[in-house]
């Protein structure tokens, strides 16, 4: 099972005699590589990022929990930053049933990172790996290590929050307010959610739509 000591291995052998941007781009991709996908356990930031690395697969929160905390490592200041959408409002080349459950889901609330670098705060995305880049889901292929990346999802507003906790407080808070439908219907999403990228990332999936 993965530790703390086998992340601080992880950093030390992907940062080991790199440069301060080089390193950052090292780490960056080594986490947007990380394959995407739900899985709520890992929403807690203290077990998030080794349940992430035990099992190869987690979402924004655990990736931005990792991202902060290996930039930290590197003596970049982060914030971590919430941005409400809706699954329905995205350009997501769904299939037709999972499609027709996101256009019934209440807002989401994507975490990120914002880092503070060469004296300004830029936006560090590292939630969605390349290959669902093919089901239109939004990527970044290539980050240079100091300007800002592609945001993962269109939201309709920016939170920045003053700590982790903070952050983790106000998704609980917005998360309250759904109703037992909403939060069955969300499940019901994560459930079809992850096995349709898998097939996107292994070209079996018959459901892509043309929508580039």
């Amino acid at each position: 099972m993965t530790d703390e000591k086998d992340i601080l291995a992880k950093f030390n052998g992907l940062t080991k005699d790199l440069g301060s941007k080089d390193a950052r781009v090292a780490v960056y991709k080594y986490i947007r590589d990380i394959p995407y996908a739900i899985i709520p356990e890992l929403r807690d930031p203290e077990k998030g990022p080794a349940g992430m690395l035990n099992l190869n697969k987690g979402s924004c929160q655990p990736k931005h929990y990792l991202l902060a905390m290996l930039f930290g490592k590197l003596g970049i200041p982060v914030q971590y930053v919430s941005y409400p959408f809706k699954w329905g409002g995205q350009k997501i080349a769904f299939p037709e049933d999972l499609e027709r459950i996101a256009k019934d889901l209440p807002p989401a609330y994507h975490l990120a990172c914002k880092a503070y670098i060469d004296d300004k705060w830029v936006l560090v995305d590292a939630t969605t790996d390349l290959p669902l880049k093919k089901a239109n889901f939004p990527v970044n292929e290539k980050w240079d290590g100091q300007s800002g990346t592609v945001n993962a999802v269109e939201p309709f507003d920016e939170v920045v929050h003053g700590s982790l906790m903070e952050r983790v407080s106000y998704e609980a808070k917005q998360k309250s307010f759904y109703t037992d439908k909403e939060r069955a219907t969300y499940a019901q999403f994560i459930e079809k959610l992850n096995p349709w990228l898998e097939s996107v990332r292994l070209d079996r999936s018959s459901i892509l739509k043309n929508h580039f």
